[in-house]
């Protein structure tokens, strides 16, 4: 079975797929997308942090950073789009089925990076909290 880690991650990037179509949503893309594949979503894990533990329950961090990426005339508005759909399906659900304690939202950057001519990222992070057993990865808590 799988972690309760990658559960959420997988969980979290179906919502976002149903939530984009037919924009594609990657998890950590580990080439360059080809100028025709914007506008996309993409889903970096920044890292997972023990935040407590007691009573052999760990309580666990995983902060997701997600960017959207856009091309063209109207890159602004085609991110800002992606963006605003994501933060959505983010936090429809803030329990995302039972399996986190709580989602929020850590912050966003509206100073649009400029990769080259005509390419903007949008890049907005969350916290998904969650609890496991302290010796099983596996187990919610």
């Amino acid at each position: 079975m799988n972690s309760v880690r990658e559960r959420l991650l997988r969980l979290l990037i179906d919502r976002l797929t149903a939530a984009l179509a037919p924009a594609p949503v990657l998890r950590q893309p580990a080439t360059p997308l080809p100028r025709e594949a914007g506008p996309a979503l993409l889903v970096f894990v920044e890292g997972d942090a023990l935040t407590a533990h007691a009573n052999r329950l760990a309580d666990r961090s995983l902060t997701v950073r997600l960017v959207a990426l856009a091309r063209g005339a109207d890159a602004f508005d085609a991110a800002d789009r992606l963006v605003v759909a994501a933060h959505a399906a983010v936090l429809a659900d803030p329990n995302l089925g039972g399996l986190a304690l709580a989602v929020r939202e850590l912050d966003a950057d509206w100073d649009a990076d400029d990769l080259d001519a005509g390419t903007v990222t949008l890049p907005a992070r969350y916290e998904i909290r969650y609890r496991t057993t302290l010796t099983d990865l596996t187990t919610t808590g």
